[in-house]
């Protein structure tokens, strides 16, 4: 009687082990790991400002997405004096790109000029409807925009 409560209860832990290996599998198993640097491992200034953007980004064309973004975006903000970095983020489940751009700070950034802020845009528009076949208006509309302050 002793030996057969042990092994019921030896094979009851067991189950009951294997069934939560089971279960966190399922629910951990589908997780991405995205390593991301904090901003202060970036070492942006204490009075830097991240500019925050969502862009619709349909599945079917997000390497026409980064292909505009490479094309127009990423170099001018190369050139572009109190520029700190930018990370683009994909998300499959909403099909939405983020963008987050550090900049030295709000002055540097708010001081950049309309008008030249619209030509990189256009450049970038051309880019992506060449990419995805459209014939007019931005194939990547805003759907957000933000800014984030470092801490």
């Amino acid at each position: 009687m002793k030996n057969s409560r042990s092994e019921d209860f030896i094979g009851k832990t067991f189950r009951f082990l294997f069934l939560n290996v089971i279960f966190l599998s399922i629910i951990f198993g589908n997780v991405k790991n995205i390593q991301a640097e904090s901003l202060s491992k970036l070492n942006f200034p204490k009075e830097s400002i991240v500019e925050h953007l969502k862009l619709d980004v349909p599945k079917k064309f997000k390497n026409a997405w980064l292909k505009a973004e490479k094309g127009s975006w990423e170099p001018w903000l190369l050139k572009q004096d109190g520029f700190l970095g930018r990370q683009l983020f994909w998300d499959p489940k909403v099909e939405e790109a983020t963008l987050l751009i550090g900049w030295e700070s709000r002055a540097v950034w708010k001081n950049i000029s309309q008008t030249e802020i619209n030509l990189v845009q256009q450049d970038f528009e051309k880019i992506a409807r060449k990419e995805t076949g459209e014939t007019s208006g931005n194939p990547f509309p805003l759907i957000f925009e933000g800014e984030l302050n470092p801490e």
